[in-house]
């Protein structure tokens, strides 16, 4: 039992090579054998060891384990050992189980198709050739930058040992490359004294074309929890020295954030950020800097570009071509190596096929001197270590203004080009369509006679409106590639509510397409709570900071929804509690509850929602949810944030 206790203190503080020890004494024990071998699992996997993860996750899940997420990571971590037709077994059980996150339901109903083309994926090989270089060690090397004629990259090669994934922690190194480019010369050295902090990871770094400014970045110190402690650092070259590395004001101090790169005129700096407000896991966003360095508000770059899951590790190449890493888009493994190019208004999204693709990571892409040759990341198979960097190369006779040598992406009658059939371009025409029920527990109730308004995200005038059949069946509706919109349902006696939809990320790649024209149609379910007195909704991930009552931005973002509720619903007054754990005195947390419902009661006010309309109520630890509770799972369940129904 102490084994597991210790296992799971190291899991919580993301200590995970030190939680996987104490997980496994508790396996030799046979303590809780179901939930360890989860948890060992899910060590595995968030120290991105996924294929260490397979055996654990199966164990577990033969053994009955009921987390609802646990197949989806099944599945995903046997995609990435290559494992195709097995995990798309699993991502198809997980999407049809009850209980499924949606969110994850669709990402796996999604990869259920990626992996049906996953044998088209693997014979698009570009006429490239791989080598090994002598940099690489046991240890892991990533993240190749070009300064000159020197290779800059990550190594894990400190002192100190990282706790997340037992090995050295990070550093910037570099080293001479060969005058022929096809290798590395001399022994990595350090990139430089002033960029090396003995108790912290350094990874990633950018520099700017003239090569006078360098960004990175750096965290994992243990100052805070999670992945949160990442950030991105400045340091500029003065006389030939770099000077001591400033923290970045882009930065969010709730988020991560790293992978930058710089735009070719070095006016632009590209990163990767899991920031509230994102698309999915971690996007992809550019900022604008000033001739004095200052940095413009960093935008997302879209939905296009950014997917459900991790969107990462940008470049931008001679002519301003973007790659970057993903393992969101439709590809082999994990992290695959994508670029996007842009036409008429639409991008593309193009999977870079072998051999720079494989079912694990593969990242970090940069070109050396021309579009023909350059440096990538991979922690394939066949590596000498965790990540290793690899060279690449195409023939001697290849055309510098392509990384390849392909036949002409735009003849109708070329064989291989996926965007054709017989000479006639493959389309597809987008419809949406759904169903309207009352949002019930127990047995769906389809509702008839609810009006479907289809908006667009940018305005209240309704392009399309529906009225719901007895079967709650509405549509269809045609939707174009690119546009989101909003569907506002109303029905008598039900709280209305708006479904935000998106075509950004839906565009299916021509890969996919077996017919000249294809009619896709998005089905949506709109649920409709019930209008009554004294109904209570928690209103999800509604965090404060510790013994703090003031609106942090991911708050900002839930309390948003609630006021389009009021505001579609003006009819209806609330209650807004607070509830805290158990954990301080009953008056320290009666107060402190008190003080944040008022504090969301003045939010919502501020957006113009009328204050007569809504009771501010702290009710501290005397509702709990749970009343003995143990873990931080089951105090967050606690420390909640409702509203109820007084009068509509």
């Amino acid at each position: 039992m102490q084994a597991y206790k210790d296992g799971y203190k190291k899991f919580s503080n993301g200590e995970y090579d030190l939680a996987i020890k104490g997980f496994q004494k508790a396996a030799a024990e046979n303590y809780e054998p179901t939930q360890t071998s989860f948890l060992i699992a899910e060590s595995y996997r968030l120290s991105n060891r996924f294929k260490e993860a397979i055996p654990y996750y199966k164990k577990a899940l033969d053994e009955g384990l009921t987390n609802p997420e646990a197949q989806f990571q099944y599945a995903y971590a046997l995609k990435t050992a290559g494992q195709y037709e097995e995990a798309s077994n699993q991502f198809a059980l997980f999407a049809k189980a009850p209980g499924s996150p949606k969110n994850l339901q669709e990402r796996a109903l999604r990869e259920v198709e990626i992996l049906k083309i996953a044998d088209r994926l693997r014979t698009q090989k570009m006429e490239v050739q791989l080598k090994e270089i002598p940099l690489n060690t046991a240890s892991a090397e990533f993240s190749p930058a070009i300064l000159g004629n020197e290779l800059v990259f990550s190594s894990s090669r400190k002192e100190i040992v990282y706790k997340n994934n037992g090995q050295p922690m990070l550093g910037l190194y570099k080293v001479n490359i060969a005058q022929d480019a096809g290798s590395t010369q001399g022994t990595p050295v350090l990139f430089s004294q002033e960029i090396f902090a003995p108790d912290a990871n350094e990874g990633s770094p950018a520099f700017s074309p003239d090569g006078k400014t360098l960004v990175f970045a750096r965290g994992n110190t243990g100052k805070k929890k999670s992945a949160a402690d990442v950030d991105l650092y400045l340091s500029r070259n003065v006389n030939g020295q770099w000077t001591a590395p400033a923290i970045l004001p882009i930065n969010d101090s709730l988020a991560w954030d790293g992978s930058p790169a710089f735009s070719r005129d070095g006016k632009t700096l590209y990163f990767a950020s899991n920031r509230a407000g994102g698309v999915g896991g971690i996007d992809l966003y550019r900022t604008n800097m000033d001739a004095s360095g200052r940095f413009s508000k960093p935008v997302n770059m879209g939905k296009d570009i950014n997917t459900a899951g991790d969107d990462m590790f940008p470049y931008v190449a001679e002519g301003g071509k973007l790659y970057f890493a993903s393992d969101g888009h439709p590809g082999l493994g994990k992290l695959d190596l994508f670029s996007a190019t842009r036409t008429q208004g639409l991008i593309t999204i193009e999977n870079m096929g072998l051999p720079f693709n494989s079912p694990q990571d593969d990242f970090g892409l940069v070109f050396y001197k021309d579009l023909n040759k350059g440096f990538f990341s991979s922690n394939r198979d066949g590596g000498k270590g965790d990540d290793d960097i690899y060279y690449f190369y195409g023939p001697e006779e290849e055309d510098t203004t392509t990384i390849v040598k392909r036949d002409d992406p735009n003849d109708p009658l070329n064989p291989k080009n996926p965007n054709y059939i017989e000479g006639k371009l493959k389309t597809v025409r987008y419809f949406l369509a759904g169903n309207v029920i009352e949002n019930s527990t127990e047995s769906p109730i389809a509702l008839d006679s609810a009006l479907v308004r289809i908006l667009p995200d940018t305005s209240d005038t309704p392009i399309a409106e529906y009225t719901s059949g007895k079967d709650g069946m509405f549509g269809k509706q045609a939707v174009q590639e690119g546009k989101s919109y909003v569907l506002y349902v109303t029905r008598k006696g039900y709280i209305s509510r708006r479904e935000p939809f998106t075509m950004d990320g839906k565009t299916i790649p021509p890969i996919f397409l077996n017919k000249v024209l294809t009619d896709t149609t998005y089905q949506v379910t709109l649920k409709l709570d019930k209008l009554e007195l004294n109904k209570t909704f928690v209103l999800e991930n509604i965090y404060y900071d510790l013994n703090k009552y003031n609106i942090r931005p991911d708050a900002a973002i839930e309390l948003d929804k609630l006021v389009q509720i009021l505001k579609d619903n003006p009819t209806v007054n609330i209650e807004l509690s607070s509830h805290t754990d158990a954990r301080a005195t009953d008056a320290y947390n009666m107060t402190l509850s008190q003080n944040r419902a008022e504090s969301a009661v003045d939010y919502l006010v501020s957006k113009g929602i009328d204050a007569d309309r809504m009771t501010a109520k702290g009710y501290g630890e005397r509702e709990l949810i749970v009343p003995n509770a143990k873990t931080e799972e089951e105090h967050q369940r606690n420390r909640r944030t409702e509203f109820t129904i007084l009068s509509y």
